[in-house]
């Protein structure tokens, strides 16, 4: 018993099978109740015809009395709908309907058809012949009852979606927390053998090392530097400061350029070289970078890449462009759920993290502009703009 309820995956389909079963209890019973009723508004209108033929009666035989209970009986009945059609098939004398809309032309037929399928119809005979016939329709509780289930599941319907959204806005916290985490300590880790590559540096420029070399060595201690404070921020709401875009953009691209495959043609266009936003320098340039990189493993490292900056009114869109293998449309809004990846390695969090830096932190947008199986896809960050 206890491997039974730890095992989380049987303990959810214990809880789904008994919520099954109590609604499909409720649902019979409901049914149940219903046709009960049903039984006991037939047994009203039965004896609502005796009565109406016991008065019948009485008015063809003119020494007989109309006795009290029958005109107790028919006056009574003020839940039930009905219609009494004559032995000539025209319209007597109709109850509990309303009278406005039963001047309406046609409307008291419709009744009659509708009520012929709703319940059976009931005779009156009077010294043996056909004196009319009862048509009468389901009552108010009836009709309400027979919404009920559908309210009820109505019901039960949003409360699991509430139960859903609160699941996953916990998960998703959790997740958040738990990657806040992980960034941390991965920024606290890389801090320790960093601070040991910068003293080596120091002892390197000592022994007088090629210059060249030692340039180079430093340009990658900086960008450990940039890692490490952009795994340091991730959990924590990052300072957003008035920077151009264009430059931010341009310095992180170049210095991609130059590392990843020679066999991508990589290409920058911008027609404004000053647009302004409030932006957080160290998390943007790791966006572009996931996104390059998203783009050079989707091309296997052969191509064309493009990043084109445009300003539409107070937006300014930053598009990366790829040759790669594209995507199908299932995939639009898939590629940023943490854990999702086409690639045999990877994590799955680049473009995830990506989208919480643009929308979370920079209150911006990041979507699959378009994308086309062997052709390629485009990236679009869409931010506000500062004059």
């Amino acid at each position: 018993m206890r491997r039974f309820f730890n095992n989380r995956n049987n303990y959810r389909w214990l809880l789904i099978v008994i919520s099954f079963i109590i609604i499909s209890s409720i649902l019979w019973n409901t049914y149940v109740f219903t046709q009960h009723i049903k039984e006991e508004e037939r047994l009203k209108m039965e004896i609502w015809s005796i009565g109406f033929e016991d008065i019948a009666n009485s008015s063809v035989d003119f020494e007989a009395d109309i006795h009290p209970l029958s005109s107790y009986i028919i006056e009574t009945n003020s839940t039930i709908p009905l219609i009494l059609m004559n032995s000539r098939q025209q319209i007597d004398t109709y109850r509990n309907i309303d009278e406005k809309k039963a001047k309406k032309e046609g409307y008291l037929e419709k009744l009659i058809t509708r009520f012929e399928k709703e319940n059976k119809p009931i005779e009156i005979n009077v010294k043996g012949e056909l004196y009319g016939t009862v048509y009468y329709g389901n009552s108010d509780l009836i009709t309400k009852l027979k919404y009920y289930p559908l309210a009820l599941l109505l019901i039960i319907f949003l409360f699991v979606i509430i139960i859903f959204l609160f699941y996953k806005s916990s998960r998703i916290s959790a997740q958040n927390k738990l990657w806040a985490g992980m960034a941390k300590e991965t920024a606290h880790q890389i801090g320790t053998p960093l601070s040991s590559l910068v003293g080596w540096l120091e002892l390197l420029k000592l022994e007088n090392v090629e210059g060249s070399t030692l340039t180079e060595i430093e340009k990658d201690i900086v960008r450990l530097q940039t890692i490490t404070d952009r795994f340091s921020k991730i959990g924590s709401v990052p300072n957003l400061e008035r920077l151009n875009i264009v430059k931010e953009t341009k310095d992180t691209f170049d210095y991609l350029s130059i590392r990843l495959s020679k066999l991508i043609q990589f290409k920058f266009e911008s027609i404004d070289e000053d647009i302004h936003v409030q932006l957080n320098r160290q998390l943007y340039s790791w966006t572009i970078e996931n996104l390059v990189k998203n783009a050079v493993d989707a091309m296997k490292g052969k191509g064309s890449l493009t990043i084109r900056i445009s300003q539409l009114e107070e937006t300014v869109k930053i598009d990366i462009t790829d040759t790669g293998k594209g995507m199908t449309k299932k995939q639009y809004r898939k590629v940023f759920e943490p854990g999702f990846t086409t690639k045999k390695r990877g994590w799955g969090l680049g473009l995830s993290l990506a989208k919480r830096i643009i929308e979370d932190y920079h209150d911006g947008r990041i979507r699959v502009f378009k994308s086309e199986i062997n052709k390629g896809t485009t990236m679009r960050i869409s931010l506000k703009t500062e004059a």
